[in-house]
C-alpha cells in the first residue's frame, strides 16, 4: 500500500508540473457561489494528493435549495460536496462521481437495504454501513475504497454466490447481467462453499415473464415495484432464512399491464421475458432509440433487432412521458410486426381471390378508377398508427382531387379541431403530478394509457389527490369514488348538486381528464361545453395552471387534428364510391355503397382487407421514418430499425407515386420536402421533442345549444392487449388475452 500511496503522489506530481495538463484541469473551488442551482453539485478537493474531482454519475445535475440551511457538506472520499438535506449517502456519493454497487436499490422504488452490496466505511462509525438506507449527516466522512469496503462487499458477494446457480451460459440475462458485472467488479478471485446450493421452484407468472427462481437473490426489487408503481399485491416475500423465497401467496398469475418490468429491474436472470427465451444474446443485437405507437403516450422505446427481425423491445428513459417503465402490450407486440404483414400489391380478380401484380399495374388501375368518380364520391380515411407525413400526403392528394372528404379513424363526427387545447393533455403527463383531485369522465386510463394511469397513480400514493370516476364500472389501481355512470352525474356537478363539488372546490390544482371515446358521442359538444363550465366553476383552468385534459387513444389522433382531417365519417363513407383506407381498420364500412372502390394501403393483412379491391403494401413504425404527436402535444419521431418487408414502401411515398400517375402531382419528392409542407399548415408537427403549449381560450367557443344525452358513457378499449392491427397479429397478445379470459 505504502508503494502505491508513492506512485499516486509521484503521478500527481507529474500532472501538476505539465503546463498543459494543469491548464486543461479546472479545479471548483469551495465557495458561496457553490449554493446556487447552476453550480449544480459543486466538488473540491480538499488535498492536493487526491486525484481530481469526478462528474456525477451518469451525467446528473443536483439543483440545490435557495436556501443555503436546507444544504449540507459531506466528504466522500477526501473531497467536499455539497447535496441537499435528506440525500442518502449512496446518493452523495453518485453526486461525487463514485458509482456505488447495489442490488436492492432502485431510485423509483422504497428503500429496502436488504441485499448489503452498497457497504461503504464512514469515519467514527464501528462498521461498515448500508449506503442506500442511512441519511447523508453534516460533516460526514465516506470512504469507498477502503480496504474494510472492499472486504465487506467482497464478503456479502461470496455469501450471495454461494446459492446462486451456475447457469451465466444458458441465461437469458448473460451480458447485461448485474450479478455478472458486480462479481467481476467487486467479487473475489474464489469461493469457499463447497456444500450442496438450495434450490426453489419456479413459479407461474404467465405466459409474459419467465422465472427461474433458483437465480433469485431476494433484493425484492419485483415485490415492490408490483406493490407500488403496478398497485397489483401478487408478489411477496415467503417462508425465513434458507427458505425465503419470492413467490405469489396463492397459485396466481401477475395480472398487472406493467408486469414486464419485472424483468428490466430484476438485477439477475430470476426474472426474464418468456417470448425472448434462448432467441439471442443482447451483444447480438442492434438498438434503436424509436417510440411507441400503440396509443396516445408515445412511450420511448428502444427496438432491439438482429438482421431484418425485431428480437424485443425495452423502455428508454423519459421523465416527461414514461420514467423508465413501458405497458407489457408495447413490449410484447413485437411479434405482431412479422406476422400477417402485406408484401406485395394485390388486384381483386372477378373470382374475388387477390393476385400479386407490379406496383405499375396497381397504381394504374386505382388511378383509372380515380378519374371514373365524380370529385365529391372520393374519400380518404387514416387509420390510427399512421404518421403525420402520410397524413399530409393523403389530405394534399384528396384534395388535389376535388374532395374535401379526409378523416382519422377515432376522431367522431364533429371533432373539436379549431382549437388546440380541446383535444390535448394541456396538464402535460409529467404535470398531473403536482395535481390534487383528479376528476375523470368516461376514460378509463388504465387500458386506455398506461402510462398516463401510472401517474395518477403515483400522484395518489404520493400525496393522496382524491379521484371522483364517471363512467361504467372499471378496475382501477388506487382508490376512487365512483361518482356515477352517465352525463346526469355531470349535469349535477356542473350545478353544484353533487356532494365531489365540495372536493373540487376545496383542491388547490384541480384536473380534469376526459377519455376521447366522447368524441364518438352524438351529443359531444354538449358534453364538452359542460366539462368547460366545470373547469371554469371550480378554477381548473387559469393563468398559472391548465387542467382541463383530454386524453387521446391513438397515435394518429393529435396529428390528424393538427393537420386538419375532421371530415365527419358517417357522411363522408355514405356517399363514397372511390375509398382510400390507409391503414384504418376499425372504421365502419356497413354504409358504404356496393359498388364503391376500396383502396387498402397498409402493413397488415387486418379487417378492412376483406372488403379492399386493390392491396397497397406499406411498411410499419419500426421500418419508416414518421413524425407522431402525444396526447400532450410532444411530437416525436420514430427511426427504421429494420428493412420493410417484401416490396412495401412508405405511406406516403405512395400517395406521392399515386398522386403522378393519377395526374394530381404532389409537389414533394423528399421527407424533408413533406416536413416544409407540414410546418406551413402545423408548425409544432417540425418541432420535435418539444411540447407546444396550448392556450386556454374556452372564452372564444360559440354557445353550445345540443342538449345532452342521457345515454351512459361506455367502456372504449374492450381488450387492451389487442387494440390495433399490430397487436391483433402478435401470437403473444393472443395468448395473453385467452389466459386472462381463461381467468
Amino acid at each position: 500500500m505504502a508503494f502505491l500511496a508513492r506512485a499516486l503522489r509521484q503521478s500527481n506530481s507529474r500532472l501538476s508540473s505539465c503546463p498543459s495538463v494543469a491548464a486543461s484541469c479546472r479545479w471548483i473551488s469551495r465557495t458561496a457561489a457553490a449554493g446556487s442551482p447552476e453550480a449544480g453539485a459543486a466538488v473540491a478537493p480538499a488535498d492536493p494528493e487526491l486525484p481530481p474531482p469526478r462528474e456525477p454519475v451518469g451525467g446528473a445535475r443536483v439543483e440545490l435549495p435557495p436556501n443555503p440551511e436546507d444544504a449540507l457538506e459531506v466528504f466522500v472520499d477526501g473531497h467536499a460536496v455539497r447535496i441537499p438535506k435528506g440525500f442518502t449517502v449512496l446518493q452523495a456519493c453518485e453526486v461525487a462521481g463514485v458509482d456505488i454497487p447495489r442490488f436492492c436499490y432502485h431510485s423509483r422504488l422504497s428503500i429496502a437495504g436488504n441485499c448489503r452490496m452498497c457497504l461503504v466505511e464512514v469515519e467514527k462509525s464501528p462498521k461498515p454501513v448500508a449506503s442506500c438506507a442511512m441519511p447523508a449527516l453534516p460533516g460526514m466522512k465516506i470512504k469507498t475504497n477502503t480496504p474494510v469496503a472492499k472486504k465487506a462487499r467482497e464478503g456479502v458477494m461470496e455469501f450471495l454466490l454461494m446459492n446462486h446457480p451456475l447457469d451465466c451460459p444458458i441465461c437469458d440475462q448473460g451480458g447485461e447481467c448485474d450479478l455478472q458485472d458486480q462479481s467481476m467488479a467487486f467479487g473475489a478471485d474464489r469461493g469457499r462453499f463447497t456444500e450442496m446450493k438450495r434450490s426453489v421452484v419456479d413459479k407461474n407468472l404467465g405466459p409474459l415473464v419467465k422465472t427461474v427462481m433458483t437465480r433469485c437473490i431476494q433484493c425484492t426489487r419485483c415485490v415492490r415495484f408490483a406493490t407500488e408503481v403496478a398497485g397489483v399485491q401478487d408478489l411477496g416475500m415467503l417462508g425465513r432464512g434458507s427458505g425465503e423465497e419470492i413467490g405469489t401467496y396463492v397459485e396466481k398469475l401477475m395480472t398487472s399491464e406493467l408486469s414486464g418490468n419485472v424483468i428490466d429491474i430484476c438485477p439477475v436472470g430470476a426474472l426474464t421475458s418468456k417470448p425472448f427465451a434462448f432467441k439471442a444474446r443482447n451483444w447480438e443485437l442492434k438498438g434503436t432509440e424509436t417510440i411507441d405507437v400503440t396509443d396516445a403516450v408515445g412511450s420511448n422505446i428502444r427496438v432491439d433487432s438482429r438482421g431484418p427481425e425485431v428480437m424485443r423491445i425495452v423502455p428508454r428513459l423519459n421523465e416527461d412521458i414514461n420514467e423508465e417503465w413501458i405497458s407489457d402490450k408495447t413490449r410484447f407486440c413485437y411479434d405482431g410486426l412479422k406476422r400477417q404483414r402485406l408484401n406485395d400489391p394485390m388486384i381483386r380478380g372477378p373470382d374475388g381471390r387477390f393476385k400479386a401484380v407490379t406496383w405499375r399495374d396497381a397504381l394504374a388501375v386505382v388511378a383509372e378508377v380515380l378519374h371514373q368518380v365524380k370529385p365529391e364520391e372520393i374519400t380518404g380515411v387514416a387509420g390510427k398508427l399512421s404518421d403525420a407525413e402520410s397524413m399530409m400526403a393523403l389530405k394534399d392528394f384528396v384534395n388535389r382531387m376535388g374532395s374535401d372528404k379526409v378523416l382519422c379513424e377515432g376522431n367522431g363526427p364533429n371533432p373539436p379541431a379549431d382549437l388546440r387545447s380541446n383535444y390535448l393533455m394541456n396538464t402535460s403527463i409529467a404535470g398531473l403530478e403536482k395535481a390534487d383531485v383528479f376528476l375523470l369522465v368516461g376514460t378509463q386510463p388504465r387500458v386506455e394509457a398506461a402510462m398516463v394511469n401510472a401517474r395518477i397513480r403515483k400522484t395518489v400514493k404520493a400525496t393522496q389527490a382524491k379521484v371522483g370516476y364517471i363512467g361504467p364500472p372499471a378496475d382501477f389501481n388506487y382508490d376512487h369514488e365512483h361518482l356515477g355512470t352517465g352525463p346526469q352525474t355531470l349535469v349535477e356537478i356542473t350545478e353544484g348538486r353533487h356532494p365531489f363539488c365540495s372536493v373540487l372546490q376545496s383542491a388547490k390544482n384541480p384536473v380534469i381528464i376526459a377519455g376521447a371515446g366522447l368524441f364518438e358521442r352524438e351529443d359531444q359538444d354538449a358534453l364538452f361545453s359542460m366539462i368547460e363550465t366545470v373547469a371554469k366553476r371550480f378554477n381548473v383552468t387559469r393563468p398559472d395552471w391548465n387542467g382541463l385534459n383530454v386524453l387521446l387513444l391513438h397515435a394518429a389522433q393529435a396529428a390528424a387534428l393538427d393537420l386538419g382531417l375532421v371530415a365527419n365519417p358517417a357522411e363522408s363513407i355514405k356517399s363514397a364510391k372511390f375509398l382510400y383506407l390507409m391503414g384504418a381498420d376499425d372504421i365502419s364500412l356497413d354504409k358504404l355503397p356496393d359498388d364503391a372502390f376500396v383502396v387498402y394501403q397498409g402493413h397488415h393483412g387486418d379487417k378492412a382487407v376483406y372488403r379492399a379491391n386493390v392491396i397497397l403494401p406499406s411498411s410499419a413504425f419500426s421500418e419508416k421514418e414518421g413524425t407522431y404527436e402525444n396526447t400532450e402535444g410532444c411530437t416525436q419521431w420514430t427511426i427504421p430499425a429494420v428493412p420493410t418487408v417484401g416490396d412495401a414502401r412508405d405511406d406516403w411515398k405512395i400517395i406521392r407515386a399515386l398522386s403522378e400517375v393519377a395526374g394530381a402531382l404532389l409537389p414533394y419528392d423528399s421527407l424533408s420536402a413533406v416536413r416544409d409542407r407540414i410546418s406551413t399548415v402545423a408548425p409544432n408537427l417540425v418541432h420535435v421533442d418539444e411540447r407546444e403549449p396550448s392556450t386556454i381560450s374556452v372564452e372564444v367557443k360559440p354557445p353550445v345549444k345540443q342538449k345532452v344525452s342521457s345515454t351512459p358513457f361506455k367502456t372504449v378499449v374492450e381488450n387492451f392487449y389487442m387494440t390495433d392491427a399490430i397487436t391483433r397479429a402478435s401470437k403473444i397478445m393472443a395468448q395473453y388475452s385467452a389466459t386472462l379470459l381463461k381467468k
